[in-house]
């Protein structure tokens, strides 16, 4: 049997995504009178993140809900296709979700942010950019990023494209290059067969690759407070293989899931995932089209290759018209020796070129990052041989 202590091990950045069945109370019916907010369970989260950050891990938390809490608040039970009353409830009950999770996490000493997205930020650049540059600099300053989609200004995305943000947090781990994502639900994982219709059903502890057979496992919505059932689980799962991210589908009633989890238990269906995805991913940098290059000193050339990023400092010369998120040559004493991602455009280099790093602000009136290229986002060409 394969040790999940193994691949966890390695874990650092994570995402935690929590379905409407999670936060709000266990007893709620489809008359609503008990569907309200669990602040109990939020707290109890809270603590385990606290845990976690306590040991060096980063966690960003992805939190369906909103719709839920704004139809209680509201006191309507619509048509599931109702999608205005849907979006109104969205906003109802966002301002609420917030207020729960801001006060869970205060009596940990941790600050939250909002942020609510819609499917744009996966398919432009600029906006996914602006997300990870957001995302980044929030867990610089040590707060825990609440991710939601933005249900009140959405259409038909309340009902197809997320799923009660499974897909969602997927698509937010795979951009941020999490390593792992926890999805917290009402069912204890994966099952061969429909465990409420099913008394044999089984649980599968593990998932090595994603089969026809595995996806077949998927079935409809089992919740009438979240829509995403099995199905959109496991194309979550799917979305993340790809990004080299592990994923955790379990049962958010287990006592302390998440330390649990984290410490390698054996609990859920845990997705492996191919972690030689990062080396593959320097691969690609290194063989795709470059859109300009970069010259940098000595100094910035040994960093690098020392597996560190590249600091304005370092830079001195900017060649051809690039933007933010393109593919650039790094090149020393007139030897092109990697390739990376630039988070700066080249008129916006050429400003900053040779400043430290404090002082990109007062120049640009605006600081993205503190490096031009991060490391992660750098291929040494050497690494080819």
């Amino acid at each position: 049997m394969i040790d999940r202590k193994k691949f966890l091990n390695e874990v650092n950045k994570i995402v935690v995504k929590i379905g409407t069945s999670s936060i709000t109370k266990k007893n709620c019916d489809s008359t609503k009178e008990n569907c309200s907010i669990d602040p109990d369970f939020m707290e109890n989260i809270a603590a385990q993140i606290f845990e976690l950050r306590k040991s060096g891990k980063e966690v960003i938390v992805v939190s369906s809900g909103a719709i839920g809490v704004g139809l209680y608040e509201l006191g309507i039970s619509p048509k599931p296709r109702e999608i205005p009353i849907r979006q109104a409830a969205a906003a109802v009950g966002q301002s609420i979700l917030m207020q729960y999770w801001s006060e869970a996490f205060a009596k940990y000493g941790i600050k939250v942010a909002q942020i609510l997205l819609t499917y744009d930020f996966y398919s432009d650049r600029i906006s996914y950019l602006n997300l990870r540059n957001s995302i980044s600099t929030l867990l610089e300053y040590g707060v825990v990023p609440i991710i939601n989609e933005n249900d009140c200004t959405c259409t038909n995305e309340i009902e197809a494209i997320f799923g009660d943000n499974d897909k969602l947090s997927a698509m937010v781990a795979s951009k941020i290059d999490a390593d792992l994502l926890i999805i917290l639900s009402d069912i204890d994982g994966l099952f061969d067969k429909n465990p409420k219709t099913h008394s044999d059903a089984k649980l599968i502890s593990l998932v090595e690759k994603i089969t026809p057979e595995i996806e077949s496992y998927g079935g409809n919505p089992t919740s009438f407070k979240g829509v995403g059932g099995m199905r959109t689980k496991i194309k979550a799962a799917k979305i993340c293989s790809m990004a080299g991210c592990y994923v955790l589908i379990t049962n958010s009633e287990i006592d302390n899931v998440l330390l649990r989890a984290l410490s390698g238990e054996e609990i859920g269906t845990f997705f492996l995932a191919e972690r030689h995805i990062r080396k593959n991913r320097a691969r690609w940098i290194i063989l795709a089209k470059a859109s300009g290059t970069i010259r940098v000193d000595a100094g910035a050339k040994a960093a690098i290759l020392g597996k560190n990023s590249l600091l304005p400092a370092g830079v001195i010369e900017v060649e051809g018209n690039f933007d933010r998120g393109d593919i650039v040559r790094l090149e020393c004493e007139g030897r092109v020796f990697a390739k990376g991602i630039t988070d700066y455009s080249s008129e916006e280099l050429n400003k900053i070129k040779g400043a430290h790093t404090d002082e990109i602000e007062s120049i640009l009136g605006y600081s993205n990052y503190s490096n031009v290229i991060k490391k992660e986002n750098i291929g040494i060409l050497e690494e080819l041989n």
